[in-house]
């Protein structure tokens, strides 16, 4: 009952962890480099999340200071994330223009098969 009881108190730090053991598995597991890339979406997206779980405040708001409030949010971590979200979105978008360069000269996105063809040359 005290597992069950932690669980549903820290369930999104849970599923964080899921979600960045599933990325993780898939960039070092696969050969296919656009599953690659989206293992390291799915891994960027888990950090993200993990980032911005604890920048929640139950009952704070934003950071307009008032005699009725007295529990502010910090509006910083999700900033810093927007910026990482752009960033991730912009290495993606590089990591598929030279997957598709890389198919163009292989003819292939598999990882063995290119060093095998590596090695034919």
């Amino acid at each position: 009952m005290e597992l069950l009881h932690v669980f549903a108190q820290h369930y999104n730090f849970f599923i964080t962890i899921f979600l960045m053991v599933s990325g993780l598995y898939v960039v070092i597991a696969r050969g296919n480099m656009v599953k690659k890339l989206i293992g390291l979406g799915l891994f960027q997206t888990s950090v993200y999340l993990i980032y911005l779980t604890p920048a929640k405040i139950i009952g704070g708001t934003p950071p307009i200071v008032d005699k009725a409030y007295t529990v502010y949010s910090n509006p910083l971590p999700h900033v810093l994330i927007l910026t990482a979200i752009v960033v991730g979105v912009a290495t993606l978008a590089l990591g598929l223009a030279l997957t598709v360069r890389i198919h163009e000269a292989y003819g292939t996105v598999e990882e063995d098969e290119i060093f095998a063809k590596e090695g034919e040359i």
